[in-house]
């Protein structure tokens, strides 16, 4: 019995012996924490599409997991203005019952995916582990093992405000016009008469010509006398008629021209005017006139239009009251190109008296002046007094510039007109919100040179480098040459930039240090820091951390 007795104890010591060994090994996990070999792919953590992800490789060295202990991993992400911690990460020695991640005590690789969304700040984050060893009813805390340092945002310098070309306007700097007076000649007749000589319709051109002259913004080119005849009685007889009329309508204007500057004339003859007599018919109020244009339509012989329309007796009566005495005739063009107003005026006007301008001049103002809240309110002016849809267009234009994006969302929905423009634009808009999903649809709608520029900048967002240099590899701008260096095609993003401006030098600088000439980023970056915003991001942006 007391043999026994011996036995126990000799049994129970040995039992508290094995667990204070036990634990003790779990506590040497904490204290031999620095031979834990860690490895981030990627090195230096990435911004891309708003998050940040990478795979972290934790290597155990053989001995050190103890059997019966557990390990809880806690990815932390320190940045400025605070921590993101994810959910711990499990793991459980061989002899562990439960449901963790078994590593085993002969050594071990684990490899892990980290996923964090970006908050401002983390640009100059650092990712680290936190663990604790758990061993029955006892922990021990592990030192903190950095992972990476720094968290690139390159691709958040993209220029996401969108392309949208302003509509066009049509204002003329030079109007070609014409002044115009007539003289008409009796049937079959080439003689002028002196009431058409002393007739309102030439007095009223003498008039012009004298107006001209007196006029600083008009320049006479050139005068014409061109004659015609009626399209009816043959196309032989009715050339011959048309040329004879050529000839005294030139006497008559010499007659009515006479001591008036008419610069060179031409005198022409048109022989039968069937152009005129299209033009008469459509203006007139003849009860077949439908008829009569369809046949002008279907025939283009002037014999057999001249013969079907004569079937149509009751017609023909009508034209031969109303319509044929018109087109015998001769008329007096002159020419004259009349000079707008220019930019110094257009803009003279803008302060003074808009009213007096028309559609395309205020469009022209708007697009002129400099200040973009008179931009607007010239394109609400063209928009509400002409019901403009380019104006309501480039007033949605203007005011994405002033980043009221909800106003610009309205008028482009005024826009009545609904054209692959509008669908850049929406498209824009969209992209301003940040919905991305919705500004990739109406860019793809729009197809336009500015939807794909725009459709880049999305792909950008999205992470999709590659589809955005493929789309860009032709362009020049920020946005191109980002686009390469994000595919880390140095040359390319180097050949696409064109400007000296402070941000395209900062890209420089990027270049620059991912090439290892330290020279080039210093003097790019001295460039690039004349603008703050950019020279606070320099201190903190891991493109540079070597070069710090």
């Amino acid at each position: 019995m007391r043999y026994m007795k011996n036995i126990f104890k000799i049994a129970a010591a040995g039992l508290c012996a094995a667990a204070a060994v036990a634990c003790s090994s779990a506590a040497k996990m904490a204290e031999l924490a620095e031979n834990v070999k860690v490895q981030c792919n990627p090195a230096v953590l990435e911004v891309v599409a708003g998050e940040i992800d990478a795979t972290v490789s934790v290597t155990y060295p053989d001995g050190y997991f103890h059997p019966n202990a557990i390990l809880e991993v806690i990815p932390v992400l320190l940045y400025e203005g605070g921590e993101a911690e994810m959910e711990p990460f499990m793991y459980q020695g061989e002899k562990v019952k439960d449901n963790y991640k078994a590593v085993s005590s002969k050594g071990q690789t684990v490899r892990e995916r980290v996923h964090f969304d970006y908050v401002e700040g983390m640009e100059s984050a650092r990712l680290v582990l936190r663990g604790k060893v758990k061993y029955k009813n006892k922990s021990w805390d592990l030192p903190i093992k950095k992972v990476a340092d720094g968290c690139n945002t390159t691709y958040m310098l993209v220029e996401a405000e969108g392309n949208i070309p302003y509509k066009a306007d049509n204002y003329q700097e030079i109007l070609v016009q014409t002044e115009e007076g007539q003289i008409l000649y009796g049937i079959n007749s080439s003689d002028v008469s002196g009431k058409e000589i002393n007739s309102k319709s030439v007095k009223d051109f003498q008039a012009a010509l004298d107006e001209i002259k007196s006029n600083s913004r008009k320049t006479l080119t050139g005068t014409e006398v061109v004659a015609y005849a009626s399209p009816d009685g043959g196309k032989d007889l009715n050339t011959k008629l048309s040329d004879k009329r050529s000839k005294s309508a030139g006497q008559a204007f010499d007659k009515v021209t006479k001591g008036k500057d008419t610069g060179e004339t031409t005198v022409k003859s048109v022989g039968q005017d069937w152009e005129g007599f299209q033009e008469l018919v459509a203006k007139s109020d003849i009860e077949d006139k439908d008829l009569i244009l369809r046949v002008l339509n279907m025939y283009s012989d002037p014999a057999v239009r001249e013969s079907e329309i004569k079937n149509i007796s009751e017609v023909y009566t009508s034209l031969k009251s109303s319509v044929l005495p018109e087109l015998r005739r001769a008329r007096f063009i002159a020419n004259v190109e009349y000079q707008n107003y220019s930019s110094e005026e257009l803009l003279a006007l803008v302060e003074d008296n808009t009213d007096v301008l028309d559609e395309e001049a205020l469009l022209r103002a708007a697009s002129l002046v400099k200040d973009n809240s008179k931009k607007i309110d010239l394109y609400r002016k063209a928009a509400d007094k002409y019901d403009s849809d380019r104006a309501r267009f480039n007033l949605g234009v203007a005011l994405l510039k002033s980043g009221k994006i909800a106003d610009a969302g309205k008028a482009f929905a005024s826009v009545k007109e609904k054209d692959a423009d509008i669908e850049n634009a929406l498209g824009v808009v969209a992209l301003r919100n940040n919905e991305l999903d919705a500004a990739a649809k109406h860019f793809k709608k729009a197809g336009t040179e500015a939807s794909a520029r725009n459709q880049a900048v999305v792909d950008i967002l999205r992470g999709e480098y590659d589809k955005a240099a493929a789309a860009l590899k032709n362009e020049t701008g920020f946005n191109a040459a980002l686009a390469q260096i994000l595919v880390d095609n140095p040359q390319a993003a180097s050949k696409a930039l064109t400007c000296q401006c402070p941000r395209s030098n900062y890209l420089r600088a990027i270049i620059a240090a991912r090439q290892g000439d330290a020279e080039a980023v210093a003097d790019c970056l001295d460039k690039a820091g004349k603008v703050k915003a950019l020279a606070e991001r320099a201190e903190k942006d891991v493109e540079f951390a070597q070069y710090r």
